[in-house]
This record gives structure tokens, sequence and C-alpha cells, in this order.
């Protein structure tokens, strides 16, 4: 079974080999990318860390350290609702961006603390967003040298 972010991989390296432009992130397709219909709202963790190719180690660190709310069933077992999980597919995006956890941290406590957030919210992601673009654009330089190199032993670089 695809994980969740092995389906979002998998978008963006579509539109990576053909050349085309990621389609703008909607509503739609952002949930798309999140959750699968059929899950239900009690799940056990290792079907959810099936779900999100996250372990259950990892699935546990997370609601230790507060970014996940996880309820308990009459055996003391963790039971992710929908909401738990698209908490935790979230922090996985986050994750596959190299946010750190202390950011990760930051950002959930202010959306646990409300509306009244935002603007700090905004600000993180503001701050995240621009570290990512000058990552890129450092990885476009050295692809480029790599590049330089094959084509200087003969090599070709084509797709």
């Amino acid at each position: 079974m695809n994980t969740v972010t092995d389906r979002l991989r998998s978008l963006v390296l579509e539109h990576a080999e053909d050349g085309s432009e990621l389609p703008p992130l909607s509503e739609e397709l952002v949930r798309s990318l999140e959750l699968p219909s059929d899950v239900g709202n009690a799940l056990p963790i290792a079907v959810v860390s099936a779900l999100t190719g996250v372990t259950a180690h990892t699935l546990r660190y997370y609601e230790r350290i507060g970014l996940v709310s996880v309820a308990r069933d009459n055996g003391g077992r963790r039971v992710y609702d929908r909401e738990a999980l698209g908490r935790v597919v979230f922090i996985t995006r986050l994750r596959m961006s190299d946010m750190p956890i202390r950011d990760i941290r930051r950002y959930v406590d202010l959306v646990d603390r409300g509306e009244s957030t935002v603007p700090e919210r905004l600000a993180l992601l503001h701050q995240h967003r621009s570290s990512i673009q000058s990552r890129m654009t450092d990885l476009q330089w050295a692809l480029a040298v790599i590049d330089y190199k094959i084509a200087t032993y003969g090599g070709d670089c084509s797709p």
C-alpha cells in the first residue's frame, strides 16, 4: 500500500519528470493527499503507521512531546481519530520539508491556542518557506555542478 507521503512524492515527481507545473494547492488537492476516504475514526497505531509511513515509535514520540493528542480505548491502547491522523500527516509534510521539531512544536502550540495566533503561525510558515526556497536554490546550483561534471566525463544528464 502506498503511504500518503509516497503519494505526495509521486505527484511531485510526475510533474518534475514531464516538466509540467504542479497544480495549485487547492483544498481538494490537499485533502486528497491527506487521508483516504475509507479511513475510520478509531484507528490503532499500527494502521496509522501503515497509512502514514511513520513508525509506531515516532508516533508515540509525537504524542509524548505534545504534537498530537490520541485517545485511549478501554484497554489503554491508542486510538487515532481522523483529526489526529490528519495532524500526523501534516507533521509528516513539515518534517519532509526539514522543519525542525522545535518549530513544529511551536506551530502546534499556536494552533492549539486558537485563532488569535494566526499571524504568528503565518510568520512561522513564511520563515520556513523562505528557508526551503533558499535550500532549493542551493540544490539547483549543486545539480548544475554535478551535470557539468557528468558532461565533462562524456555522460548524459537527460532524464
